[in-house]
C-alpha cells in the first residue's frame, strides 16, 4: 500500500484552511501533520512536521513569498505549492523563482486541487493553465523563449507518449499517474504550446524533433 502524502495547510482564514483539510483527509492517501496562520507557522512546521507538501498561501502575516526562500534554506527538498486567490504574473514568478513547486489558485476543485497534490508529490510542478497561458505571452514577448523549454519534464513525457498516439488511461498506467492527473497534464502542454487538441501538439512535438536534429 502506497504512505500517504503528508501536508500542512498555512492560511491565515480558518474556515478556508479548514475546508482544505477536510476536503483533501477525506481522501484516501492524504494526512494533515500540521496548520497555521503565518510565516511563522510556515517556518516552524516545516522544521518540526517535515511534510511531503506545504500549502502556503501568499497574503498572510509575514508573506508566503517571504517564506519560500526561508524554509529552504533550512530544508532544500521541502516541496511548497503555493494556494492562493493572487493572479499577478509578478507573484507567480516570484513564488517559482523563490522554489516553489505549484502555483494553484482558490478555485480549484477539490479534486483537482487532490491530483495536483499527487502529481507534484511524484516529481512534477504545476501552474494553473491561465497563468501558465500568460507568463509564456509575457516572457516569450521579451525573450522569445521556445514553448517546449516551458514543459516540465513530466509533461514532456506525457508528450512523447501522447503524440505515439497513447490515451490518457495508457499514459496514466504506463507513468503510474491517475487518469485525471494525465488530463491535467495535457491542459497545462495545450495551453503551454499554444495548441488546440492532442493532434496539434503531437504535430509540434515531431516539429520540435525534427528542429532539434538539425
Amino acid at each position: 500500500m502506497t504512505a500517504a502524502i503528508s501536508l500542512a495547510v498555512i492560511d491565515d482564514h480558518p474556515l478556508f484552511r479548514e475546508g482544505v483539510i477536510r476536503s483533501l483527509t477525506e481522501m484516501d492517501g492524504f494526512s494533515v501533520v500540521g496548520e497555521g496562520s503565518s510565516k511563522e507557522d510556515a517556518l516552524r512546521i516545516a522544521a518540526e512536521c517535515h511534510p511531503d507538501i506545504l500549502l502556503l498561501d501568499i497574503s498572510m502575516p509575514g508573506g508566503g513569498l517571504e517564506a519560500i526562500p526561508l524554509i529552504l534554506e533550512q530544508i532544500p527538498d521541502q516541496k511548497i505549492v503555493m494556494l492562493t486567490v493572487s493572479e499577478a504574473s509578478d507573484d507567480v514568478m516570484a513564488a517559482l523563482k523563490s522554489g516553489a513547486k505549484g502555483y494553484v489558485l482558490k478555485g480549484v476543485g477539490s479534486q483537482t486541487l487532490a491530483d495536483i497534490i499527487r502529481g507534484i508529490a511524484a516529481g512534477d510542478s504545476y501552474v494553473a493553465p491561465t497563468l501558465s497561458a500568460r507568463l509564456i505571452s509575457e516572457t516569450g514577448s521579451r525573450t522569445r523563449v521556445n514553448p517546449f523549454n516551458a514543459l516540465t519534464g513530466r509533461e514532456r513525457e506525457v508528450l512523447e507518449l501522447a503524440s505515439a498516439g497513447l490515451s490518457n488511461k495508457h499514459i496514466g498506467l504506463k507513468l503510474d499517474l491517475h487518469e485525471k492527473t494525465v488530463k491535467h497534464h495535457m491542459t497545462q502542454i495545450f495551453t503551454k504550446l499554444e495548441v488546440s487538441n492532442r493532434t496539434e501538439a503531437a504535430m509540434a512535438f515531431r516539429d520540435e524533433l525534427e528542429k532539434r536534429r538539425q
